[in-house]
């Protein structure tokens, strides 16, 4: 049997996490019954938000903008990023593009939301183009800045930095069902 490049790219991703098991998640957090774990991977980097100014002119608010991450595989090598859209990209050009489909609040105060999304692939086939969903799980920081926003700091950002570590799932394959 002849491997492809993207099975062989995933065997890489995967190298160091054979033994990891999906995290135990909130019910509305848990992929689709017939999917499987594919990979788990850690993410570093910060969360942007923007200071807005209120409609009325009085006060303002601080609006998230994107995440910007590092993805790393188990020797803590970088593997690919995580931005606007939400986005993942590997090294070696797959992509996918999630939507949210649930939230919850993390566990640990301080730390953004964990989130179950649905993916779909945007780029061409490797490690991430069979993703169907991500769980962002074990957050830490990331959440919008305690300073408050004003009118005269109104178009300012914060990179707030947080850690978590994405699930990714695929379709269960009929074999891979017993």
């Amino acid at each position: 049997m002849k491997l492809t490049a993207p099975i062989v790219i995933t065997a890489g991703l995967l190298a160091g996490y054979a033994d990891k098991k999906p995290p135990a998640v909130p019910a509305a957090l848990e992929p689709g019954i017939g999917e499987t774990l594919a990979m788990m991977v850690p993410a570093r980097g910060v969360q942007v938000y923007e200071c807005r100014a209120g409609r009325d002119g009085k006060g303002g608010e601080w609006v998230f903008v994107a995440p910007e991450a590092e993805l790393f595989d188990a020797r803590g090598n970088v593997i690919g990023r995580h931005g606007a859209g939400p986005s993942w990209e590997a090294n070696d050009g797959s992509r996918i593009a999630g939507s949210v489909k649930a939230r919850a609040e993390a566990p640990t105060a301080g730390a953004v939301p964990w989130l179950l999304l649905a993916a779909k692939s945007t780029g061409p086939n490797g490690a991430f183009s069979e993703v169907t969903s991500i769980q962002r799980v074990n957050t830490a920081g990331g959440v919008a800045p305690a300073a408050p926003c004003t009118p005269a700091t109104a178009g300012t950002s914060a990179r707030v930095g947080y850690t978590a570590d994405y699930y990714f799932y695929t379709a269960r394959l009929p074999w891979r069902a017993l």
